[in-house]
């Protein structure tokens, strides 16, 4: 067992590569039972660990230590065995079993006679990629993915079968289903497999239940119980998109769950230091305006983000004040706040004193638009509470406004890798040397990038085939086959197919997060340790090989 290579994935995440799924097992559970300095997150997958730090002096040191970890001693993970009962009644399992020559019945049985090992979460909570004893059951995915995929199928993809914890979409083959619940907020582990587990099929004539339609559960808020909220806001128009977020749920990448969290981070930061809250405290993050919310009992608001008019009325509907952005402003029970348009920017970010009070998901309060996790968006009528302002942070004063999006084109700071070596020199300059215009497809999972029309052309490939899956960070740009690269944001999957050539980094996240549709962005190639621009970008590489 052994590293193969580091790779920088960002100036604060390593690509860690490895020769084997035993290499994989052993240096994911090493890093899970001592973790290294700073380390918010270790991502298994087929044949890489990606770990992400805090900081970029913890990421260097970091590499500097993993470089001498020895795995060859390393004792074999040892993980629970579970037992999933099967109906093999799939739609596909005809397919398979003329894709593997075995038939439907060799399907069968020997999806059944070998053990499965979970070598790594992502795609959804609770989705664990199974590796099995042998290759027998290897087929492509489906040419054209399905729109809906029943949760609780039981599927092959390559050369790993899987459970759906979830309706979504989805390309892999169906062989049968299964009423095992793989995601249960209820219990002490959330996922029925985690990394390292292996798992036995077994086939059966019929389930004890139905599988679910959706294992997830989002967490409850005061919605429903509208005389149970003293002091909070109302929601009398939410626009076009608005989301309970705070920091985020870090740390449970391997679980299949995202960071999630505001996806501008540093302006919902500004808007809790405004109000009086520590950083961490629920904000409501609103697309494009639209947003009109009453006071139950008095508040303290502060709104930022995206340059928006805000306009205070009062209970009869007349117009009281005009407030200024990035300050704070009392909100007396009963008037109403609207956040306009924003003339510049996408997401505005409002925060009360005292934080919004809805319940913890995985320790967090923020919505995550992929998974499901957290509160459900807000809607017209639903009623937030706000807790009791206990912070001895007092309330801020005015500042500039944090927007770094240019009223032209934004300057995104980008590190190469980690999988630059997928893409010619030339590639790097055409990333670099024209502008990306921000597609309307573009979501809280990732901005959409297209050349800008009638100048620019799509990054191509020097190599073809599959990357297997593996950790990506938010930031990342991934380049599909069509050469349109997709910038990760706060939603983003945990593991990706999709080679990166680059990464935005940390520090320009917010700033990509706010450029709105038809927006156009530059990219500058800077140095992973420095974060200084690099002359020659398409001449330098970020990957740095190990001798096995």
């Amino acid at each position: 067992m052994s590293i193969t290579g580091i790779r920088w994935a960002g100036p604060r995440a390593l690509l860690v590569e490895l020769a084997d799924l035993n290499s994989v097992l052993a240096f994911h559970q090493r890093v899970q039972a001592a973790p290294l300095p700073g380390q918010l997150d270790a991502i298994a997958a087929a044949a890489t660990v990606l770990v992400k730090f805090a900081s970029q002096a913890q990421a260097r040191w970091a590499r500097a230590a993993v470089e001498q970890f020895q795995l060859e001693g390393a004792r074999k993970v040892g993980g629970r065995e579970v037992t999933i009962e099967v109906v093999y009644d799939g739609e596909d399992l005809a397919e398979v079993g003329r894709l593997t020559g075995l038939g439907a019945d060799g399907v069968v049985a020997a999806h059944t006679g070998q053990l499965w090992t979970a070598a790594f979460g992502g795609f959804a909570p609770g989705f664990a990629y199974l590796v099995g004893g042998n290759n027998s059951l290897s087929v492509p995915r489906r040419p054209t993915p399905r729109t809906a995929v029943p949760a609780g199928s039981v599927a092959l993809g390559g050369e790993f079968s899987a459970v759906y914890p979830r309706q979504s979409p989805g390309g892999w083959q169906l062989i049968g289903r299964t009423s095992a619940v793989m995601w249960d907020l209820e219990r002490e582990q959330p996922a029925l497999i985690r990394p390292g587990d292996t798992v036995r099929y077994v086939a059966v004539d019929s389930l004890t239940e139905p599988p679910g339609t959706a294992l997830i559960s989002t967490g409850e808020t005061d919605a429903d119980r509208p005389d149970a909220v003293r002091s909070g806001l109302e929601i009398l128009q939410p626009g076009l998109q608005s989301l309970l977020q705070d920091l985020g749920r870090p740390g449970l990448g391997d679980l299949g769950v995202s960071a999630s969290g505001a996806a501008d981070q540093q302006s919902a930061r500004q808007a809790n230091r405004l109000a009086g809250n520590g950083p961490a405290a629920a904000v409501v993050e609103n697309l494009l305006g639209g947003l009109t919310v009453r006071a139950m009992g008095d508040q303290v608001a502060a709104v930022t983000g995206a340059a928006a008019p805000l306009e205070v009325r009062s209970a009869e509907g007349g117009v009281l004040r005009r407030p200024d952005p990035c300050a704070p402003f009392a909100l007396l029970d009963g008037e109403s706040l609207t956040v306009g348009a924003p003339a510049r920017g996408l997401r505005t970010y409002l925060a009360v004193r005292g934080g919004f009070d809805v319940p913890l998901v995985l320790g967090s309060r923020s919505t995550d638009t992929m998974s499901g996790l957290g509160p459900a968006p807000l809607a017209t009528g639903t009623r937030v509470p706000v807790a009791p302002a206990t912070e001895r942070t007092a309330v801020g004063h005015p500042e500039p406004s944090a927007l770094r999006v240019a009223a032209g084109t934004t300057e995104l700071r980008v590190t190469l890798g980690p999988r630059e070596d997928w893409f010619p020199e030339e590639a790097v300059q055409v990333l670099t040397q024209q502008q990306w215009q921000v597609s309307d497809q573009s979501n809280r999972i990732g901005v959409r990038l297209v050349p800008d029309p009638g100048h620019g052309r799509p990054l191509e490939r020097n190599r073809t085939g599959e990357l297997a899956s593996e950790g990506a960070v938010a930031g990342a740009l991934q380049v599909p086959p069509s050469g349109h690269p997709v910038i990760f944001l706060a939603d983003h999957p945990i593991t990706g197919g999709y080679p990166v050539i680059a990464v935005v980094i940390p520090e320009d996240l917010p700033a990509a997060a706010q450029v709105p549709p038809g927006g156009r962005v530059r990219f500058t190639v800077v140095d992973s340790a420095t974060l200084e621009p690099l002359a020659q970008a398409a001449n330098d590489t970020i990957s740095e090989r190990i001798p096995s």
